[in-house]
């Protein structure tokens, strides 16, 4: 589902230059590397580089680790910056949505769980959540307005909106039968539930004028 959305996402620029910011579990690689976009991870230390070695290996993509609210690129050194799985753990959020702002040229993707969704309750079950997902850490949950202004005192507007999911992913896992998760999620996204309450939220801001 994560890609899927991404990659039409990023129709409008095909062979993209690609920031993956965060990128270091790999999830979006081999789909950008597939739909011919040229790819470069920004890990924030030297040991996000094993999530993505296999690619690094390859000569397919390149790999820079750092600062993540400092990058070191110059401005609107790629087409694209994405960051997935991030935002929600950053301290400061705006900061980081404001860097790749700078770095990008075309567009920005990001994902994060919105309050207008069951993340409103993220708190009061996240020791539910932690009996399904050993690893999970606690997680910041966004208004859309919020994020959306933040873009905008980047000088960027949104363009595309794109909710995932209607259950929680850790229902989900809990439940471990795929074909009744797809079911229950094709069904919602016809009832335009998904639409309406669905979470994790995709984001596409591109520059304003």
């Amino acid at each position: 589902m994560q890609a899927g959305i991404t990659l039409e996402l990023l129709g409008p620029w095909p062979g993209a230059r690609v920031v993956d910011v965060g990128g270091g579990h790999g999830q979006l690689v081999q789909p950008l590397l597939e739909a011919g976009h040229r790819v470069t991870v920004y890990g924030s230390s030297e040991e996000c580089r094993q999530g993505v070695r296999r690619w690094l290996e390859g000569g397919r993509t390149d790999f820079r680790a750092g600062d993540l609210l400092h990058m070191p690129f110059e401005a609107r050194s790629f087409d694209v910056a994405i960051s997935y799985r991030l935002l929600a753990h950053v301290e400061d959020w705006r900061a980081l949505l404001a860097e790749m702002c700078r770095v990008a040229r075309a567009a920005v993707l990001v994902d994060y769980p919105t309050a207008r969704s069951a993340n409103q309750a993220a708190g009061r079950l996240f020791g539910l959540k932690k009996r399904v997902e050993v690893g999970t850490r606690p997680f910041a949950v966004f208004r859309d307005r919020d994020v959306e202004d933040a873009l905008a005192a980047a000088g960027w507007r949104v363009t595309a909106r794109r909710p995932e999911f209607l259950l929680p992913m850790a229902l989900h896992r809990a439940l471990g039968v795929a074909p009744l998760s797809r079911a229950a999620e094709a069904a919602a996204r016809a009832l335009t539930l998904t639409e309406r309450l669905g979470s994790p939220v995709i984001l596409r801001a591109e520059p304003r004028g």
